[in-house]
């Protein structure tokens, strides 16, 4: 074979369909397996239900991107709770948490990119009440740098949103950049989960910047991979610690 197309309408989907398709094959190997020595029941049946999420969690994301009408996107919602909630409710199972995006995000993630738009609370609500655990609404937020002509967060949606959905817990996805009084405030109206990447990947690159211009990768071992991406490992730390004590998150983990 010299050539495969990959099922997917952008990088994320097709990504996760070859994931299916490794799983699968995973699969076919341990049920051969099995026919030649003991092999654990529980082993097979995650295999085989991790399959399936890796399906659904497909057809989720090939909504976003094609960004369907809310009816078929609730119907794609639908199919995640059912397929990741029956894994959840097994006795050997490991808990998991479901997060569904309303609205388009502003920026690109994963190679798609989204025009930026404040979500319905209406259809927020929708999608809640369809059993996921978590829900990210637009808001105005971007993924990635803030243009500096950026209008800020829409407060007046993300109340409406709290409204609707109650005690359900919101996501802010694209939080680098936002500034502390604006988090403060998104958190006072329900945001209980905030995602920073870009922030971390920038204080990343800029503390291996600095190793290698000052020429320590020259010096001795300092070329050594774990000496090299020390600095920028450290910097990333020093980040999610601001970010913690920022948030409020500092000695919550078990809450």
């Amino acid at each position: 074979m010299r050539e495969f197309v990959v099922p997917g309408v952008n990088p994320s989907s097709a990504a996760l369909h070859v994931a299916r398709t490794v799983v699968r094959r995973a699969e076919r190997i341990i049920t051969a397996l099995a026919k030649q020595v003991p092999v654990r029941e529980e082993l097979r049946k995650y295999i085989n239900r991790l399959s399936d999420a890796c399906f659904a969690m497909a057809r989720l994301e090939e909504a976003r991107a094609k960004n369907q009408e809310i009816e078929e996107l609730k119907d794609t919602v639908r199919q995640v709770v059912k397929t990741l909630g029956a894994m959840g409710k097994e006795e050997d199972s490991m808990d998991m948490s479901i997060e569904a995006e309303v609205g388009s995000i502003g920026g690109e993630e994963d190679g798609v990119i989204g025009r930026g738009e404040c979500a319905d609370p209406d259809e927020c609500k929708a999608v809640a009440d369809l059993g996921v655990d978590m829900l990210a609404a637009g808001i105005g937020n971007i993924h990635g740098k803030y243009p500096e002509n950026w209008e800020g967060l829409s407060f007046e949606t993300l109340d409406a949103i709290q409204q609707k959905t109650g005690i359900m817990p919101l996501v802010l996805h694209g939080g680098t950049g936002i500034p502390a009084d604006m988090i403060k405030k998104a958190i006072d109206l329900g945001v209980s989960k905030i995602n920073v990447n870009t922030e971390c990947q920038l204080s990343f690159a800029d503390a291996t910047r600095k190793y290698i211009e000052a020429g320590k990768d020259l010096e001795g071992k300092g070329f050594d991979p774990r000496k090299l991406l020390a600095p920028g490992a450290e910097a990333i730390r020093a980040t999610v610690k601001e970010k913690m004590e920022l948030f409020g998150s500092v000695g919550k983990a078990f809450e």
